[in-house]
């Protein structure tokens, strides 16, 4: 198993967008499995030709997202994220709906604009 991580400079998306992403993806299709050792922040700077702080923030991101642990001087890994990234959007779904709620908007309104929401982080 090996990370495979291309960085498209032509991209829209900030490299450390790119990095997130596909580290996520290959975590969550099982390409990284649970436990695989990740590569040192300036490590896989060096790789990529990036700055050590964008990298850096991928794995911020990342293990905010519960997709990567760090576990002190032994490493950075891939987390058993599957259920935590659904128990935390399903909190955060009804985060949402309570709100909607509470501001007295009916359904299909809150429906509208979730669906809104989401075509604009993901480009639909």
């Amino acid at each position: 198993m090996t990370l495979k991580i291309a960085i498209a400079a032509d991209s829209s998306a900030a490299p450390y967008e790119q990095l997130r992403a596909q580290i996520a993806e290959q975590a969550r299709s099982g390409a990284l499995p649970v436990g695989y050792r990740m590569p040192t922040v300036r490590g896989l700077a060096e790789e990529l030709g990036l700055a050590a702080n964008t990298v850096a923030k991928a794995y911020r991101v990342l293990e905010s997202d519960g997709v990567i642990e760090t576990r002190g001087r032994h490493g950075t890994f891939i987390a058993a994220a599957g259920d935590a990234a659904q128990r935390e959007l399903a909190a955060a779904a009804m985060a949402f709906a309570e709100r909607a709620h509470r501001l007295g908007r009916p359904h299909d309104a809150a429906l509208a604009a979730a669906r809104d929401a989401l075509r604009a982080v993901y480009g639909e």
